[in-house]
């Protein structure tokens, strides 16, 4: 009996290592193209081609030059403050308008609700690429929005809506007892009262996981302002990086110290939320 319980237990070591050792060997496989990114920063060009591997430039050695060069090339402060305007404005505005959603649809059973509710989870399998062409010929052909930061916020808005809503339903309806919110009304709340006052301080675990998964969308897409923003003035940082690429040759080393200084404003933001997000997401699961 004592010899099956070791042989179970030793059994049971080796699977944790072999596990372990998996999730070594996958976690370097994902992490292995940020550190290519760390290492050839820091190096010219053609130190990265010649030994993209090396943590020292053979030739030029350890340089800076990389990232004044970047900044100056990619005009980084007028592009990371065009990413800063529409990303703050646009995250914001989805916390505040995804919320104040959720929270109307659990807390009435108005058949409105029901298919507004529907309709937005029905939104989410809609790929962006099917509503490509109708965006650039309904709203620049015929409206003539295009061109303008506020109409990148409210496209945003309106794509990330759906999902924020569903993550804050979840919360509220499993979270949020409704006898808090009448307790609040017996004390002399308003409805508008009771929700910024009771319930959405409450919701801060799926605010910040709402926050952080959008804020990453916004600060790094690409396709929508590519579509949206035609002037330079306009461009944001994912755009703006497009300006080391050339027809025939790229240089390697701009291009790493752009994506280093479009990264580090967002992971910043993603190291003081991280504790949030995995109980923002899961907190609408299960009810309690």
């Amino acid at each position: 009996m004592i010899q099956d319980s070791e042989k179970a237990l030793r059994r049971k070591r080796i699977i944790h290592a072999i596990m372990f050792i998996i999730l070594i060997v996958v976690f370097f496989c994902f992490i292995f193209p940020f550190i290519l990114v760390v290492i050839n920063v820091f190096k010219e060009k053609s130190d990265i081609i010649r030994e993209p591997l090396s943590l020292i430039g053979a030739k030029k050695g350890f340089t800076l030059a990389n990232f004044p060069e970047a900044m100056v090339k990619m005009n980084f402060w007028k592009v990371f403050g065009n990413s800063l305007i529409i990303t703050v404005s646009a995250t914001i505005l989805t916390l505040l308008f995804s919320s104040m959603t959720a929270f109307v649809i659990v807390r009435n059973n108005w058949k409105a609700c029901v298919l507004l509710f529907s309709a937005m989870i029905a939104s989410m399998v809609i790929p962006f690429q099917v509503l490509m062409v109708p965006i650039v010929s309904l709203y620049g052909g015929i409206f003539n929005v295009m061109n303008h930061r506020i109409t990148l916020i409210l496209m945003h808005v309106g794509f990330s809506l759906s999902m924020a809503t569903f993550m804050y339903h979840g919360a509220i309806h499993t979270n949020i007892p409704l006898e808090l919110e009448e307790a609040a009304l017996i004390d002399g709340c308003t409805r508008w009262q009771t929700f910024w006052k009771v319930v959405f301080p409450l919701l801060a675990p799926t605010t910040a996981t709402v926050a952080i998964i959008d804020a990453m969308a916004f600060w790094n897409d690409y396709l929508l302002p590519s579509l949206v923003l035609r002037e330079k003035n306009l461009y944001t940082i994912p755009i703006a990086t497009q300006a080391f690429y050339g027809t025939y040759s790229s240089d390697l080393g701009l291009i790493m110290a752009a994506l280093i200084l479009a990264m580090l404003p967002i992971l910043i933001l993603y190291l003081f939320l991280q504790r949030y997000i995995v109980e923002g997401v899961t907190s609408g699961a299960v009810k309690g």
